[in-house]
């Protein structure tokens, strides 16, 4: 089949002098859909394409995104919330538990900032009762020094409270791995992004089926040939690594991936999942037969001791980007289906064919809440928002599919 845009360079071209058309295009498709509150997208870009590796519908990280770019996040929040919620004045965070984890705490501190700036008294308040052992509320200090308060998540009467505070909106940023002890239908509350699309809810395979789909829409609009944003990948289910069952059909799903790439390297992802766990990149299917305990035990269990039964195998998309001489990859940051900021993860330790959110990464913040059309300077942090966009629309119909809206 022959398309009007065939090549990387052709593609960056056209957002970057289409990007009014694309935006409204874009706009318009999301009108139907349950648009996620936010999402983070990780984007590789190679030689001939660029294409999102992750979406995270939690996302954390807001620490890493640059100070303009948090103002507009804050404006972007301003208006996601009160277009529905026009009288919210009350907003709760609800994080996860790992109160010990520094950087995550900067990224509370960072994104309570960016909703107190939107106008909200904001809460970090959480619903597991083993933090507040000594009391109702938690004072903690942030890897950047800043102090971060966590107060008592209750339920009364179907509304959520901070401490005595009734919650006008709740803003989730727990991804439910280990799914929390809540009966969500009863609570009145407004809560964002859904709880029901968490990881025990959610898979990657399901989220890059919905990929597909909103990625043929979006190519089918503009003639573009869609595998210039699309990485391959297979689902491969009843696999325990522990006892090696299914090992024969994970290699089998690798050969194939690659076909006569003999130079591509493939990833091997838990289907659920999330921190960069469970993730093995290799160049056959032979090293996955050949996997030694110490591979295999990294595949079996990830974040919050979920056990992996089935992964992704997806096509590596080497990446071409660089930091400091390091290999590198772009994460965006989106609210409302808008992309509002993003940084650069790089990597010490890793090279171009590398998972990149391992030991060794570091990060380099970049802006894009000014991107204009026809401006060259930033033709590539046009396409980045813009692939960003397509795998939130695939969220969105995730979404739609998980509550039959």
């Amino acid at each position: 089949m022959s398309y009007q845009i065939n090549t990387k360079e052709e593609l960056e071209s056209f957002v970057t002098h289409n990007w009014n058309q694309i935006n409204e295009f874009l706009d318009k498709q999301f009108e139907s859909l349950p648009i996620p509150l936010y999402s983070s997208v990780d984007i590789r870009e190679s030689k001939n394409k660029i294409a999102p590796v992750d979406n995270n519908m939690y996302p954390a990280g807001f620490n890493n995104i640059c100070a303009l770019d948090l103002d507009c996040a804050s404006d972007t929040f301003k208006k996601f919330i009160t277009k529905d919620f026009p009288a919210t004045k009350t907003v709760a965070i609800i994080p996860e538990s790992h109160t010990k984890n520094t950087f995550y705490l900067d990224h509370l501190a960072y994104l309570k900032k960016a909703l107190t700036d939107a106008g909200f008294t904001t809460f970090v308040a959480s619903f597991d009762e083993e933090l507040f052992v000594e009391g109702n509320e938690l004072n903690l200090i942030s890897a950047s020094k800043f102090d971060l308060q966590i107060v008592k998540a209750t339920v009364k009467d179907g509304h959520i409270y901070a401490g005595e505070d009734k919650i006008d909106y709740a803003v989730l940023n727990n991804d439910q791995s280990n799914p929390m002890n809540i009966e969500w239908k009863s609570i009145t509350t407004p809560i964002h992004p859904s709880p029901y699309i968490g990881w025990f809810n959610r898979s990657k395979s399901g989220h890059f089926v919905a990929y597909r789909e909103a990625a043929e829409i979006f190519c089918k609009e503009f003639n573009i040939d869609p595998s210039l944003i699309e990485a391959s990948f297979k689902l491969v289910d009843g696999i325990d690594f522990s006892s090696k069952e299914g090992l024969e059909k994970v290699a089998t799903s690798v050969d194939e991936i690659k076909g006569s790439n003999e130079d591509m390297k493939v990833f091997i992802k838990g289907d659920q999942g999330t921190y960069g766990m469970g993730i093995s990149v290799v160049g056959s299917g032979e090293e996955v037969l050949n996997f030694n305990r110490k591979d295999r035990n990294k595949m079996d269990i990830g974040k919050n001791k979920i056990k992996f039964t089935s992964v992704i195998v997806q096509e590596g998309v080497e990446t071409i980007i660089k930091y400091d001489n390091m290999p590198a990859e772009v994460t965006i940051y989106l609210i409302g289906g808008k992309s509002v900021g993003g940084f650069m993860r790089a990597n010490t330790e890793k090279g171009t064919h590398d998972n990149l959110n391992a030991r060794g990464m570091v990060f380099r913040r970049f802006c894009i809440s000014e991107i204009r059309q026809n401006q060259d300077y930033q033709a590539k942090e046009a396409l980045y928002s813009i692939i960003a966009r397509v795998s939130t629309l695939a969220g969105a119909i995730e979404l739609k599919n998980k509550q039959g809206i």
